[in-house]
C-alpha cells in the first residue's frame, strides 16, 4: 500500500461536517489522550479547539522539551538554479514568468558555500528549479561533492527523483530530503499546476517514500498553506507523516508550515492563513506526532518566528536568500520575498534570549576509527 491508497478513506471525507460538529468535550478528550489517532489530530484543528490553544501550547511545549530539549537547529537555503519547466500558478519560477534565470557553476557553488559557512552555518538545504536538462542528477551530485567540504549536514529540495537517483545522492553525501506536495487536494492541485512534469500528482506524492527506500536520514514534508482549505491540507500533511513514520522507523521526519508569499506574478491565495492558524496547526502537529521536527523559515516575520519558539519549532533558517546564489554573488531574481532579514547572529541571539540554544551542527559522521568525516 502506498500513501495514495492509504489516504483513500479520507479523500471524500466530510471535513466541514466533522469540524463543525466537534465540541469542547471532544477537544478535552483528545488532550487527555497520550497517543492520538488521525481523527484526534483533526479535532485539534477544529474551531472547537481554539479556546483551548493555551492548553495545546502547554502540551506542545512539554512534548518538544521531552523529545528535543531546549534546542533550535539552524540552517541556510542555497538555490543552485532557477530554471524550471513547470507552470505553477503560485510560483515565481514559473516557466512563463519573465525573470532572470541562472544556474551556478561548481566554482560558484564553492564560493556560495564558503560565504554561508563563514556565518557559522554547518547545515545547508540546497534547491533547484524543476529542470532535468539544466539541473540533472549528475549536476546535483557534483554540487554535493563541493558542499561536503563545508557542511556536516546536507539536505536537498529538488524535483522528484527515482529511488535509484536518491540512492546515488545519498552515497554522494546527502543526508536529508524535503518535498512539498504543495496541495493534497487532487482537484485543486490540477488547477494550480498548469503544465510540466509537476502535473503528475501521484509521482510527487510518492517521492518521500522513494527517498525513505533510498536511505535518506531525514524526510521533510509540507503543504503550501493558502492553496486550498486549511484544515484538510494540514490534516493530510500530518497523515502523510503518520503513514511514513509507521512504515519507515529508521527515518526521522519533519514538517514545514510555509504560507504563500508575494512573488513575481499575480496569483491570489485560495484562503488567508493567519498567525493563529499557524500556531494551532503547529501545536496540534506536535501533540499528534511528538517526535517530528518542525521547521519555520524566513517567510515569517521576525517577531512571529521568535514567538513560535517553545510551541513546537525545532529548526529555523536565517539570513536566507531565495535567488540563485545570493550570498557571494547575485545572479537571478528571487523565488519569493522573505520577511525575516536578520543576520545569523541576530537570529541566534533571539533564540538565546528566549532561553533556547541555537545549534549549528546537530550531528557528525564518523569513520570506523571515530574520526569526523
Amino acid at each position: 500500500m502506498d500513501f495514495y491508497q492509504y489516504m483513500e478513506p479520507y479523500r471524500d471525507f466530510d471535513f466541514k461536517g466533522y469540524l463543525s460538529s466537534s465540541r469542547k468535550e471532544d477537544v478535552l478528550r483528545v488532550l487527555n489522550k497520550k497517543v492520538l489517532k488521525p481523527l484526534d489530530f483533526l479535532t485539534l484543528l477544529s474551531p472547537a479547539a481554539v479556546p483551548f490553544m493555551e492548553q495545546m501550547a502547554q502540551r506542545a511545549y512539554a512534548e518538544t522539551i521531552r523529545q528535543f530539549g531546549h534546542v533550535i537547529c539552524m540552517f541556510a537555503p542555497l538555490y543552485l538554479a532557477n530554471y524550471c519547466v513547470n507552470r505553477c500558478a503560485y510560483c515565481g519560477f514559473n516557466a512563463t514568468n519573465s525573470i532572470k534565470r541562472a544556474a551556478l557553476s561548481l566554482d560558484q557553488v564553492d564560493k556560495e558555500a564558503a560565504a554561508i559557512s563563514a556565518t557559522g552555518m554547518k547545515e545547508i538545504l540546497f534547491l533547484t528549479g524543476e529542470s532535468r536538462k539544466v539541473s540533472p542528477p549528475s549536476y546535483i551530485k557534483d554540487c554535493v561533492k563541493v558542499l561536503r567540504k563545508y557542511f556536516t549536514n546536507i539536505a536537498l529540495e529538488v524535483y522528484p527523483l527515482e529511488t535509484e537517483e536518491y540512492k546515488m545522492l545519498v552515497e554522494a553525501g546527502v543526508d536529508g530530503f524535503t518535498m512539498f506536495q504543495e496541495c493534497y487536494n487532487k482537484e485543486r492541485y490540477a488547477q494550480v499546476h498548469l503544465g510540466g512534469p509537476k502535473t503528475n500528482y501521484h509521482f510527487r506524492l510518492d517521492a518521500p517514500e522513494r527517498a525513505c527506500k533510498a536511505g535518506m536520514r531525514t524526510i521533510g514534508l509540507g503543504a503550501l498553506l493558502g492553496l486550498h482549505e486549511l484544515p484538510s491540507e494540514a490534516f493530510f500533511t500530518g497523515l502523510h507523516v503518520y503513514y511514513l513514520q509507521h512504515k519507515y522507523d529508521a527515518c526521522d521526519f519533519a514538517v514545514s508550515l510555509p504560507r504563500l508569499c508575494a512573488h513575481i506574478g499575480s496569483f491570489q491565495p485560495y484562503t488567508t492563513v493567519s498567525d493563529r492558524d499557524i500556531v494551532q496547526i503547529m501545536t496540534a502537529l506536535r501533540i499528534f506526532l511528538p517526535r517530528i521536527g518542525i521547521t519555520v523559515s524566513t517567510r515569517e516575520e521576525p517577531a512571529f518566528r521568535d514567538n513560535l519558539i517553545g510551541l513546537g519549532v525545532t529548526k529555523m533558517s536565517a539570513a536566507s536568500s531565495t535567488e540563485v546564489g545570493g550570498y557571494a554573488e547575485h545572479t537571478s531574481d528571487d523565488q519569493f520575498d522573505i520577511s525575516d532579514k536578520r543576520s545569523v547572529d541576530e537570529v541566534a541571539a533571539s533564540i538565546r534570549k528566549k532561553g533556547w540554544l541555537p545549534v549549528f551542527k546537530d550531528w557528525q559522521t564518523l569513520d570506523r576509527e571515530g574520526t569526523a568525516v
